[in-house]
């Protein structure tokens, strides 16, 4: 049992490492794909094959392959490894790759970028604490200046050789493929591979620049159908909008147009993963779209991204519309009927969300942290949400949308928007992201809130966020104690604990900053602050009232009692923050609601957080 739990680890640590490097691939393409689209369009329109054909405006169609493109990937790998810095050197090593090469460089540019932003920065390691003061500019710039010339020439003399050979043997390889006619075959990897959201790495580091190379020559590829194709998918959710129960049917119908006609392919691939069987759906409906792509003569002029059904129209050579439209329209008929029969079968009941569950998601990084050390903002602290996925488009676009709009209906203020995840704000309040993403938002964002999620559309924690944040409003308005702020049944702690656990749980409900915890301590050394009769009443010296949000106290219930120092025992500790001069009004209150023994001895036993409150309130 023990070889097999070790060996699934194994398993599972190794898939996580492709799926890491695949989006890392993803990471250096997509925020580039805008001039992808760019470069499609001016090729669609102005190629001797193209809608209007103009030979002068054409010229712009090589230059802009063969050098723009391959420069912008080579900047973005070298920032996602350094940053601006490694961006700069990036692309100087991208450039010695693309002299010289007759082909466009796409993969050369994916190993000099990273390449480029690796070596500034071990340089940069080097003589960091070693620049004396004025001399930090002239180093800089020559140290940069150094490696990129020296990236530039081992690019062009030795790494664009081994990629051309490279790419030839490639080449050779798809070639023998479609010569045997074996290229719908490609499906049992690619569609599987989607799944495992490894679809941009795949579309846009393997087979774009395999189309690319084959649309300069031909004036279109079939390259550009295989993975961006939104058949499969299609005939998936068609298949849970006729078949299934419960939230999966219910559900389906928005995700197909956010699938078919936004080109999200992320949103079907939850469906597949609640009922991993069906990626024999996926398969036979790829499979049999790239057969009749390839019986047809489809291709498409550059790569359709986002995947929609717009997009491959607008990618579409004069003349090709029909033999597009024939392999999509095939690939979602037997997606459909294979998914439909296994669906029937096993209609199920449960929610989407509750599916998901079961089937562990291979995009999963890590687990996250213990909730206690999670970061938990208030409504009055929120003031900035970001939504963010690999490349701060598609999926994060979407949820950001959705959460908008919940947010507009429960009548809250706050500002939504998408990023990369590279690219989260400083002054991010809280950051929703797909939980295999959630170190990378940490360490972008670590004075945020994290919400991890594993599906877009339909996240039962995003729901939560938005009730919690709405049940704030109401708490501002009721009362300085709610259920929230009582913790009963606590053991084992020291004084300092005791009394930090009390500054955090203000602070996490929006009463303090963290700077109040620190006036706490300090006033506990100053003077005891133990009342008697097992009470103690923890507050802030008067130099951080200032740090005081709002007027709230808070209940920590201790049934075995904890030593308060100078021989006290305290049951019930009761932090407090009060706005002007309200702590000392709560004080004297609780001093008289507390002093009759029968009182104390009831709140340190009892389970019942009303009882509290009704009597705290008071």
């Amino acid at each position: 049992m023990a070889e097999k739990l070790n060996r699934t680890v194994e398993q599972e640590s190794s898939t996580a490492k492709i799926q890491k490097f695949g989006r890392f691939l993803s990471g250096m393409v997509m925020p580039n794909i805008g001039a992808f689209i760019a470069w499609g369009i001016i090729t669609a329109l102005f190629i001797p094959t193209g809608w209007f054909p103009n030979e002068n405006l054409s010229a712009l169609v090589g230059p802009m392959i063969m050098n723009m493109l391959p420069l912008l990937i080579g900047y973005t790998g070298g920032k996602l490894v350094y940053g601006q810095r490694g961006g700069v050197i990036g692309a100087i090593g991208t450039m010695g790759i693309i002299v010289g090469a007759d082909i466009p460089m796409f993969i050369g540019a994916m190993l000099m970028g990273p390449l480029g932003g690796y070596s500034i920065k071990k340089v940069d390691e080097v003589f960091e604490g070693k620049i004396k003061p004025g001399f930090e500019m002239l180093v800089n710039n020559f140290s940069a200046g150094i490696v990129g010339m020296l990236l530039a020439l081992l690019a062009y003399l030795a790494i664009g050789p081994v990629v051309l050979a490279i790419n030839g043997v490639l080449e050779s390889a798809v070639n023998a493929v479609v010569s045997a006619g074996l290229l719908p075959l490609a499906s049992i990897f690619i569609e599987p591979g989607k799944i495992l959201f490894l679809n941009n790495a795949m579309n846009h580091g393997v087979l774009g620049p395999l189309g690319i190379q084959e649309s300069k020559a031909l004036g279109q590829s079939i390259f550009f159908l295989l993975e961006t194709n939104p058949g499969p998918g299609l005939g998936i959710l068609l298949a849970y909008w006729m078949f299934a129960k419960g939230m999966a049917k219910q559900s389906s119908p928005g995700a197909i147009i956010i699938h078919f006609f936004g080109g999200i392919h992320e949103i079907y691939f939850p469906y597949v993963l609640m009922n991993p069987i069906l990626v024999l759906a996926v398969i036979a409906g790829g499979a049999s779209g790239v057969f009749t792509f390839s019986l047809l003569g489809a291709g498409l002029v550059a790569t359709p991204s986002p995947g929609s059904i717009f997009a491959l129209m607008a990618m579409t050579p004069k003349g090709g519309f029909i033999p597009v439209i024939a392999g999509v329209a095939i690939s979602t008929a037997v997606s459909f009927v294979v998914a439909s029969f296994f669906i029937k079968k096993n209609p199920g009941d449960e929610t989407l969300e509750a599916a998901q569950s079961k089937v562990k998601t291979m995009k999963k990084e890590s687990k996250g942290k213990h909730e206690s050390n999670e970061i938990i903002k208030s409504n009055s602290e929120v003031k900035k949400v970001i939504f963010a996925c690999d490349a701060g488009m598609g999926s994060s676009a979407m949820g950001a949308s959705s959460l908008k709009n919940k947010f507009k209906k429960a009548g809250l203020d706050i500002y939504v928007t998408n990023k990369a995840i590279n690219e989260i704000p400083g002054d991010a309040d809280i950051v929703v992201t797909h939980e295999s993403l959630g170190e990378r938002a940490r360490k972008q964002a670590p004075e945020a809130e994290i919400v991890l999620i594993r599906d877009f559309i339909n996240s039962d924690k995003i729901s939560a966020l938005v009730t919690r944040l709405t049940e704030d409003v109401v708490f501002e308005e009721d009362s300085i104690l709610s259920e929230r702020n009582i913790l009963l049944g606590l053991s084992g702690e020291s004084k300092e604990e005791a009394i930090n656990r009390a500054g955090d749980l203000l602070e996490e409900n929006g009463y303090i900053t963290d700077r109040y915890i620190k006036g706490m301590m300090q006033r506990d050394e100053v003077a005891t602050t133990y009342i008697g009769n097992g009470v103690a009443i923890p507050h802030g010296v008067n130099e951080v009232k200032n740090e005081i949000k709002k007027t709230g106290i808070v209940f920590l219930q201790y049934p075995d009692g904890i030593d308060y120092g100078d021989g006290n025992t305290a049951y019930l500790v009761i932090g407090i923050a009060g706005k002007g001069d309200e702590h000392l009004e709560i004080i004297s209150n609780l001093a008289i609601s507390l002093e009759d023994e029968a009182t104390v001895e009831k709140l340190i036993k009892t389970k019942d957080k009303e009882f509290i409150i009704d009597l705290l309130n008071k």
